[in-house]
């Protein structure tokens, strides 16, 4: 679990005000009672209201919110489209966490936001035929951030396949389709490639960090500053 997960998670269970030690807290989150105080007191160094002390178990005064959540009425719509959009068009992993992420967010919001959150009027579904598409996003994605390179199985507009070996730098949606922008060890350039047109990929190696083929360098290429 994340060092901010676990922050977060310590103030869901102290809120009701029920009081709990510090051994309690560490078996629910699976982490040592040291960890546990440390968290106690960064959290009382930025305001929360945090009661207790070691040995005798902390508690929280009912009604308090995380400041950070008390988002508008237009920034709570805008995070539900969001929603929307990525569960319409992202892989089912991306997805997912975006519905688990919002579900986290509604449940400690105000009962007038969260009653807002329920009626945006956006909504977002996923095109016909899509589906194998969006399976395969969350892979890229992962090969992006875990810097894997890939062999493509690729097919252009007129149907003809190649092979090419790419170093993925990040997977960009455009509107209409999904992009893979990387370095294509084929062409010695960077290439961007439609999603819908790769017919097939495995992954390969970890590929180096190397400034002149970084997404960096992708962005200064197209906006023609290299």
């Amino acid at each position: 679990m994340r060092r901010a997960d676990r922050l977060f998670q310590i103030v869901q269970l102290l809120r009701g005000g029920k009081l709990l030690t510090a051994r309690q807290l560490a078996g629910r989150l699976e982490v040592s009672p040291r960890t546990i105080y440390r968290d106690i007191a960064e959290l009382i160094g930025v305001g929360v209201p945090i009661e207790g002390a070691a040995g005798l178990g902390y508690m929280m005064r009912a009604g308090y919110d995380l400041p950070p959540l008390m988002f508008t009425a237009d920034e709570m719509v805008a995070l539900v489209a969001g929603v929307q959009m990525v569960r319409a068009w992202g892989g089912p992993r991306l997805a997912a966490s975006a519905e688990d992420a919002l579900a986290r967010i509604e449940a400690v919001l105000p009962h007038r936001l969260a009653a807002r959150a329920d009626r945006v009027g956006i909504r977002a579904f996923r095109p016909p035929g899509s589906e194998d598409m969006a399976a395969g996003l969350d892979a890229l994605e992962a090969a992006c951030n875990s810097r894997t390179r890939l062999a493509l199985a690729y097919e252009d507009a007129e149907g003809a396949r190649t092979r090419r070996v790419v170093r993925p730098l990040a997977v960009i949606f455009w509107g209409r389709v999904w992009t893979l922008a990387a370095w294509c060890e084929l062409r010695s350039d960077f290439r961007v490639f439609r999603l819908d047109r790769i017919a097939d990929f495995e992954p390969l190696d970890t590929f180096p960090v190397e400034p002149d083929k970084s997404l960096a360098a992708f962005h200064a290429a197209k906006s023609g500053k290299r």
